[in-house]
């Protein structure tokens, strides 16, 4: 009703409180499964494979296919780490709203989040380092 500028202002107000209850959340998700990180290493190796060769898998997948139809390395990079993400703020919401803090599936998402930050991050490393390889078959 009262146009985009309004609707700007409230996103750019919003912000800083969005990121910091996201921030908040991971804190207390953290801290309450903390002892069920350290005491189940093996657990968490094996939430961790399947994360792991998940992100990797479509992350190169999509890469791949976005060269194979000629997208720019532009729109290849953040097609292809979008289509790895697990959007963890959506799992850890979901995951407390339903199960708790404690549970089982909350401790999956903590998982989730120490797995796919840093994987991410290495995607984003590679796919700005084979920007030349990408766009060679763009040349071609």
């Amino acid at each position: 009703k009262l146009g985009s500028e309004a609707l700007e202002q409230a996103l750019r107000m919003m912000g800083p409180w969005s990121i910091l209850s996201l921030l908040a959340t991971l804190i207390l998700l953290f801290a309450f499964q903390g002892k069920a990180i350290l005491e189940q290493p093996l657990i968490i190796a094996r939430l961790s494979i399947p994360i792991l060769l998940r992100v990797v898998f479509n992350a190169g997948f999509a890469y791949w296919l976005n060269r194979k139809f000629g997208e720019s390395h532009a729109i290849a990079c953040p097609s292809a780490l979008i289509g790895a993400s697990n959007f963890f703020e959506l799992a850890v919401a979901a995951a407390i709203s339903l199960f708790g803090f404690e549970s089982g599936a909350a401790l999956a998402t903590v998982v989730g989040v120490l797995i796919e930050v840093p994987l991410m991050l290495a995607l984003v490393y590679v796919v700005n380092r084979s920007k030349r390889w990408y766009e060679r078959a763009a040349a071609s």
